[in-house]
């Protein structure tokens, strides 16, 4: 349950920095409502975090966690915002992810 617990917690890290990066383009109130939006995400995003670390180790916990919106947040960028989706970024994202995988295997 704590494994899918930092799994939710990770994509509600993508989802702020998506609330970021939408709020970046966006004017008037509809930038107050990305940004009220990001808040909400990372208050999510953070007890979550908070309580998986009560069970889980706090460094697998947290890289992996990081690698999730790490991973997530390039995504975005590549298919929403048209960030470059060049060999070298898919190949460290695609590195980031076997030790994300790692992690979780070598992790109790």
């Amino acid at each position: 349950m704590n494994w899918l617990l930092l799994i939710i917690a990770g994509l509600f890290e993508v989802a702020f920095a998506f609330c970021l990066g939408k709020a970046k383009h966006a004017s008037g109130n509809e930038t107050l409502y990305w940004y009220l939006g990001f808040l909400v995400c990372l208050i999510v995003s953070m007890s979550l975090l908070v309580r998986v670390t009560q069970e889980l180790p706090i460094g697998t916990a947290y890289a992996v966690w990081t690698g999730i919106g790490a991973v997530g947040t390039v995504l975005i960028g590549i298919f929403i915002f048209k960030e470059p989706a060049t060999f070298a970024r898919v190949f460290f994202i695609c590195t980031l992810i076997a030790s994300i995988i790692g992690l979780k295997l070598v992790s109790q």
